[in-house]
């Protein structure tokens, strides 16, 4: 069997699935194309903006698609093969993931662009949305460490590629550099230069490319600028990046957020179509559509347990995150996305489109794990490598240079990663000044130093496994990250299904939301529990008080997300409170 014979049956189902079940979703939520959005009726041109749903599904797509997509489905599928992990990436989002980015965007939408926390509090009660704030900023700290320590390691290093062609680390960091650029000059040019967008994007996006082929020409080696090692330097790398997105938490977003925005979505679009064209020239894939070798050869199921020991079940579902659902998206749909959508009836393609989008995303992931061999020593390498050396291999079919092929999907890793780096550490302030009170600018530098700054104790701290070898922080990060990710979805679900039930009381509800909620709240919590309470065991098998902050932070995830569901079901037992809004109904 061939890539092809995955990869496109894959595309037509989740195009049916758009179709048919977003259709679906469009008329239970009795999307109104004549409603009045917020983005309408509060217009301010700085957050409150309509903009047609072709740009605002790239600025969607590019802030939701983070290094999930990527890094998730490579683990899974190396750990348990690759056809669960396929299963779950089409089944979960089209029935999971989608609905959930759908449902973000019209609860938000239909409380005047307000954020799916107070959506909570006007549906189930002031104490549920402090709890949910409080969840939400743990669960931002843990994907800032994942996702700055996978990025730092990809700025460090040589990738040596097989036909002896290299990749560095220093090229990539240059790269990335460069591209960060880029975004601020397109905003300078357009704000103050009235350059227009079509002329903008024309410019500066041959630029990005420009920037991936000359940063293997001028590589930034720290390790070698400052005679250190890969793992000290990569370090440093971890310690700007956080300093990055401090900076880039407070800069005006027409500066760098929607340009880089705008660029990346582009970009990734680059990225995602140049794999699929790779795939499709590939003769050999051709070959195995025709009867010929096949192209696949990892195993396509490797058993119930992986050889670390984590069992598919639940851990299917918690390390394949943002390919099937994501908490984080709920952030951003009801964050900056609501703000923005011109008509109710875009919501279909903005935020069920683009999770399927991201879902394809996922499947090209998987591609690069299934034409490895099952004993190849790739599977022990990095995601974001794996996925690179794919997609070089993918492009070179093009006649892309492997070293440029693999530059370019180190930059799209990078790309999908920035966006979420700065996003996650704007929402972070936004939720400690809320929680504390804290306003003006001193309060935004202060909730923006907090958010940015317990990631750096974690990055910076020794990261080591039961027998004292180093790990890696994203490692020790990425179960975590992805269970308390799921855990914000079914969080965010279960305000959706309150709100839907006090307001229709429609028996389609517990189908359509409920179940899900049910489903990702069972997973995650099982997952997060079975990773945090072996911790607190010693060797005796007694109970103990680890000094390790990362399990008593699963703790406290656990026990926020009960109370919730206490909260949860106290406000449906209950009738519908006097506070709920006549803009908070669900048509």
């Amino acid at each position: 069997m061939s890539l092809l014979a995955v990869l496109l049956p894959s595309a037509a189902v989740l195009l049916v699935a758009y179709r048919l079940y977003g259709g679906l979703l469009a008329r239970l939520f009795r999307l109104d194309p004549t409603a009045a959005t917020p983005a309408v009726t509060l217009r301010d041109d700085v957050d409150y903006e309509p903009i047609p749903p072709q740009l605002l599904l790239g600025q969607h797509f590019s802030a939701i698609a983070a290094a999930g997509p990527i890094v998730g489905p490579i683990l899974a599928g190396v750990a348990f093969g690759w056809l669960p992990a396929l299963l779950w990436i089409l089944v979960g989002s089209i029935l999971v993931g989608g609905v959930h980015d759908f449902s973000a965007v019209i609860a938000s939408v239909r409380h005047r662009a307000r954020s799916i926390a107070e959506v909570v509090r006007d549906h189930m009660s002031r104490r549920a949305y402090v709890l949910f704030l409080a969840f939400v900023w743990i669960a931002l700290v843990y994907i800032i460490v994942a996702f700055t320590d996978i990025t730092a390691a990809s700025f460090v290093g040589r990738q040596v590629l097989e036909n002896g062609e290299s990749v560095s680390g220093g090229g990539i960091a240059t790269s990335s550099l460069l591209y960060l650029a880029l975004p601020v000059g397109m905003g300078l040019a357009m704000r103050y230069a009235r350059l227009p967008l079509s002329l903008a994007t024309a410019v500066f996006l041959p630029l990005v490319g420009l920037a991936i082929w000359g940063g293997q020409k001028i590589p930034l080696d720290l390790a070698g600028l400052l005679g250190t090692s890969d793992a000290t330097a990569q370090k440093i790398w971890g310690v700007l990046l956080l300093a990055y997105c401090l900076v880039a938490a407070m800069v005006p977003m027409w500066m760098l957020l929607q340009p880089r925005g705008h660029l990346g979505g582009c970009f990734l679009y680059v990225a995602l179509a140049g794999a699929v064209l790779g795939l499709v020239a590939s003769d050999r894939a051709l070959a195995g559509v025709f009867g010929g070798d096949s192209s696949i050869r990892y195993p396509a199921f490797t058993g119930w347990q992986a050889a670390n020991g984590q069992h598919l079940v639940p851990m299917l579902f918690i390390t394949i995150a943002c390919g099937a659902c994501s908490g984080f998206h709920s952030l951003i749909a009801s964050g900056t996305t609501s703000k923005q959508l011109r008509r109710e009836t875009d919501a279909r393609v903005i935020g069920y489109g683009a999770m399927l989008l991201e879902a394809m995303v996922a499947v090209v992931s998987l591609c690069c794990v299934m034409v490895l061999a099952a004993d190849s020593p790739l599977t022990k390498q990095s995601p974001n490598f794996v996925y690179a050396l794919g997609m070089g291999q993918f492009l070179e079919l093009l006649g892309v240079p492997a070293a440029i092929g693999v530059s370019f999907a180190l930059m799209a890793f990078t790309t999908f990663v920035y966006d979420t780096l700065d996003v996650c550490t704007r929402l972070g302030r936004y939720i400690v000044q809320e929680l504390t009170g804290l306003s003006g600018r001193a309060g935004g530098w202060l909730g923006t130093a907090l958010t940015a700054g317990v990631p750096l104790v974690f990055l910076l701290r020794p990261n080591l496994d039961a027998n004292g070898t180093p790990v890696p922080a994203w490692k020790t990060f990425w179960s975590l990250f992805g269970a308390s990710n799921q855990l914000l979805a079914a969080l965010t679900l279960l305000g959706v299904t309150v709100w839907l039930w006090r307001t229709r009381r429609e028996t389609w509800i517990w189908a359509v939301t409920g179940l899900p909620t049910a489903f990702m709240y069972v997973m995650s919590t099982w997952a997060l529990a079975g990773m945090t309470l072996p911790k607190f065991r010693g060797p005796d098998g007694g109970w103990i008080a680890p000094a390790d902050p990362v399990p008593w932070a699963g703790v406290v995830l656990v026990v926020l997300a009960a109370v919730m569901l206490v909260e949860a079901v106290r406000a449906i037992a209950g009738g519908v409170p006097p506070a709920t809004r006549r803009f908070a109904t669900a048509h």
